[in-house]
């Protein structure tokens, strides 16, 4: 039930939902400068440790559709506070773990654990903020999102100089259970269960289904979901391709990461001033063709050898500039045709992106080891795949929803 907060209840509602949401990008950023430092206690290598990023990226993507049925069902706080524990404990164990097998399956199990954060975040800001406001809260929430790759990877290389890539993980323990506490003592219950809920197989599969034959959906989500692939792609075998073989160090590759990230940040603020000229679907042709001249560019220059790492620094901020771009405007068409399951479009989007990119990423790791090639190559591939899918599937959206000014969804003949 929609709450009225103003002042310092406002300001301590963002703050612990922005927490919420930090958790899951800083717990994919911040351990990607001790790669090599891992890979050197657990006897195996660098690429071999991007496993643990893609099983990071695959538990996601079944989170979003477990923990979206709890919390309709059991209220947010319940499910919230088990999986912030599943956190602390699966970040423990990453501390603990000596293996890759062992160290991928924590990975996994944490990012089943973060799931509960990052979806009952996006649940509560409807639930707790004026509809007028949710533009502006979620625009503040998604901020903390585009900040988390320009401080994570910089401060977890620092400390993983100082301290060992252990400490990484220690402080995401004491991030998780800092969130816990905050839920506890400020944050409210802001949904009652719903016991007509059906948690059955049945009925959710039923509902994801009516949600993909649509075919707005289906188009912009897959579209959205390979574009956004390629950056899964970069984060998997950055450090490897900036650590191990342009043999920078941890320090400089933190710093290089935050750069880069200002190009998928920078398109995605400058997206909203351009929204205001033109429709979401007039903008994602020409953002989703620049990202994938782009990757094609980088496929070649790198096959031929023309970039060393400032041309591969250029080239990967071009193509996250034009997913940045392109990203939020599949988004918003996606979810565009849908009222009442509104939510399971959301979730099922999210699984889509996370189980996508964490296939795409687990192929990157596996094959990064000695050169870029396996990177750029699948970056583009992804890029153009993304705009063969948007081609084919726009011929058989025939009334396509819009979201214009003020949220409103409007059918375009």
């Amino acid at each position: 039930m929609e709450a009225n907060v103003t002042g310092r209840q406002y300001f301590v509602l963002i703050l612990i939902l922005g927490l919420m949401t930090a958790l899951g990008p800083f717990s994919i950023d911040m351990y990607l400068s001790g790669y090599q430092a891992i890979a050197a206690d657990m006897h195996t290598t660098s690429a071999s440790i991007g496993l643990s990023l893609a099983s990071y990226f695959i538990g996601i993507s079944a989170g979003q559709l477990l923990y979206g049925p709890l919390l309709d069902r059991f209220g947010r706080k319940k499910p919230l506070y088990i999986g912030l524990v599943v956190y602390i404990l699966a970040s423990l164990g990453c501390i603990a773990a000596h293996t890759l097998g062992a160290f991928v399956v924590v990975r996994f199990i944490q990012a089943i654990g973060s799931c509960a954060a990052t979806v009952a975040s996006v649940a509560m800001v409807r639930d707790l903020f004026p509809i007028k406001d949710s533009a502006k809260v979620f625009a503040l929430l998604m901020l903390v999102v585009g900040a988390s790759p320009m401080i994570a990877p910089t401060v977890g290389g620092y400390v993983t100089v100082a301290w060992g890539w252990q400490s990484v993980f220690i402080i995401l323990t004491l991030l998780g259970a800092m969130v816990l506490a905050a839920c506890i003592f400020f944050l409210p219950e802001s949904h009652q269960p719903d016991p007509s809920i059906s948690l059955k197989p049945g009925p959710i599969i039923n509902g994801f289904l009516e949600v993909i034959r649509e075919p707005q959906f289906a188009t912009y989500a897959l579209t959205g979901a390979w574009a956004f692939a390629g950056l899964f792609v970069y984060v998997s075998a950055s450090p490897v391709i900036f650590i191990d073989i342009f043999h920078v160090s941890k320090e400089t590759f933190g710093w290089i990461f935050a750069g880069l990230s200002v190009g998928f940040i920078g398109s995605n603020q400058l997206n909203s001033l351009v929204l205001r000229k033109y429709r979401s679907d007039q903008i994602i042709g020409p953002a989703l063709l620049g990202q994938a001249i782009a990757g094609a560019i980088f496929f070649i220059g790198t096959y031929y050898g023309w970039f060393g790492i400032t041309g591969t620094i250029i080239m990967l901020f071009l193509y996250l500039s034009g997913l940045g771009f392109a990203y939020p405007n599949a988004a918003a068409l996606s979810i565009a045709p849908f009222k009442r399951n509104a939510g399971s479009a959301a979730a099922l989007m999210g699984a889509l992106q996370m189980g996508i990119g964490g296939l795409a990423s687990t192929f990157s790791s596996l094959l990064s080891k000695d050169n870029p090639m396996p990177m750029v190559t699948i970056m583009a591939g992804c890029a153009i795949l993304s705009c063969v899918i948007l081609a084919g599937g726009r011929t058989r959206i025939t009334n396509p929803v819009l979201l214009q000014d003020g949220g409103d969804a409007v059918v375009v003949h």
